[in-house]
């Protein structure tokens, strides 16, 4: 069966079910109305019977009797039917006398078995059937007579009445026939109905068939379709469906994270390759002796050394990020990085005008109690002050606000600068990504490679918070850290 197909399969299961739905009800039909036609048959026996076991037989009766109906009648006290037959029998069983009327001269008398001692004390009183020659089934009750001599030994001491079964048989065949015939053709009716019935319920096998098929051929946009969801089909297509969309993301994921990884590792060749370049100009004119001042020479090849140092150091920072290294949790409150960060920000740029609030510049600072790693949160808060300050004209007013807001802890640093583009603000934490063509750096500063925001967001990112941005060209930009609350 399992080279054929579902649709096959499942119609032979089907007719195979009905079939013997068909013959176990046939049979047991059959049973009940043969067992109905033979106890029918058992009732007449008794009636003809029993009278005949109360009157005694004519002594002078040959030992074969055929009679007319109306002698029949005189010599049985009762009308006797013209298929039953009559035998008088000894206490050994041995036939004595029979009496039958056939319905014509030239009818054989029936040839009935043999009864013993044995089978009379068996069967005595007790209805039973019984097989001749012929094939035919008969149907006897055998019962001891009432009126008898106790010292003949030769004289009846019973009296058998059979009767045959020819019309039990010939019903039973008759229904037999009929029943092959009605099944016979409700089963040709349930295959032609069953083969449209499986073909329109496994049209959604199809149509998912024919979807899987065009997913193999590449198209991984293509979706299952929507089925009723109180269906096993239904269902099966709504978890392709969401396993598809997974599969699906996770592609477009990893093509990313590639892009990513191509940029990345660009990048970084870009912004060592740098350092380096100058490091070796430098070694390359000293050797040449075409250096003139030695020790500014040294001081350049000391700060670019730095610069390749802080780069190699925010490379392996990101790197341990990635791998999700645990981080040294314990309580503490961000009122404390806040109030840190105000004194920083003050040493940095005492000119400039700083305050600390609430959230969302609101009232005073208010408590706000996590659960972090107060070195990489102190790390967090420190770039984005830097931030603020090389990013702003000398004056601006940076303003640091500290509290809890919707069941969170909230620290933000806002400053009134030039402010970032949608665009520009939708890259801010990409990895290597600056924006010095619109945020205006302070004279004599050199340029960042463009990893302190991309460190920061993965480092509250794992602390379970969120790194925000909120700006527009005009109206400065306002970083906020968002963590949960520690209870």
């Amino acid at each position: 069966m399992a080279r054929f197909s579902l649709r096959v399969r499942l119609l032979v299961l089907a007719l195979l079910l009905v079939t013997t739905g068909l013959v176990v009800s046939d049979t047991l039909v059959l049973g009940v109305v043969r067992g109905q036609l033979v106890e029918r048959a058992d009732q007449q026996l008794e009636r003809y019977a029993e009278p005949l076991s109360r009157r005694a037989p004519t002594r002078q009766q040959p030992p074969v009797s055929v009679f007319s109906p109306q002698t029949l009648s005189r010599r049985t006290g009762q009308a006797l039917p013209s298929e039953y037959v009559v035998r008088y029998l000894a206490a050994d069983g041995s036939v004595l006398s029979v009496l039958r009327q056939p319905l014509t001269d030239s009818e054989p008398a029936p040839q009935l078995p043999v009864l013993t001692a044995a089978a009379l004390a068996r069967w005595e009183t007790e209805p039973f059937t019984a097989k001749v020659p012929r094939g035919s089934e008969w149907r006897s009750l055998v019962l001891p007579l009432q009126r008898t001599v106790a010292t003949d030994f030769g004289s009846p001491r019973y009296v058998q009445v059979a009767v045959p079964l020819d019309d039990v048989q010939a019903t039973i065949k008759h229904l037999r026939t009929t029943f092959f015939t009605i099944g016979g053709a409700l089963l040709v009716g349930l295959a032609g109905l069953g083969a449209l019935a499986v073909r329109a319920g496994l049209r959604p096998l199809r149509q998912l068939e024919a979807g899987a098929q065009r997913i193999a051929d590449g198209d991984l946009s293509h979706r299952m379709p929507e089925l009723p969801a109180r269906t096993e089909v239904g269902r099966l297509s709504a978890a392709l469906n969401r396993m598809l969309t997974d599969i699906e993301t996770a592609f477009a994921d990893r093509a990313a994270s590639e892009r990513r990884m191509r940029r990345f590792v660009a990048d970084a060749s870009h912004e060592l390759r740098t350092p380096l370049a100058g490091i070796r100009g430098f070694a390359e004119l000293h050797r040449m002796g075409a250096l003139d001042d030695v020790d500014r020479a040294m001081d350049r090849i000391e700060s670019e050394a730095v610069r390749m140092g802080g780069l190699v150091e925010d490379l392996l920072m990101l790197a341990r990020l990635d791998e999700e290294r645990p981080l040294d949790l314990a309580p503490m409150d961000l009122r404390t990085l806040a109030a840190d960060a105000l004194h920083d920000l003050t040493a940095l740029d005492p000119g400039r005008p700083v305050s600390l609030t609430g959230p969302h510049g609101e009232g005073a600072p208010q408590p706000a109690p996590v659960l972090g790693d107060e070195a990489r949160l102190r790390q967090v808060v420190t770039n984005l002050v830097g931030n603020a300050v090389k990013h702003t004209p000398q004056g601006t007013a940076v303003r640091i606000g500290v509290g809890r807001v919707d069941g969170s802890c909230l620290l933000e640093v806002a400053d009134l600068g030039p402010g970032m583009t949608e665009e520009q603000a939708a890259l801010v934490f990409e990895r290597f990504y600056r924006v010095d063509a619109s945020r205006t750096r302070r004279a004599g500063e050199g340029g960042g490679a463009g990893l302190g925001l991309a460190i920061a967001s993965a480092l509250v990112s794992a602390h379970g918070g969120e790194l925000s941005l909120r700006t527009a060209p005009g109206d400065g930009a306002a970083f906020r850290m968002s963590l949960p609350h520690q209870h």
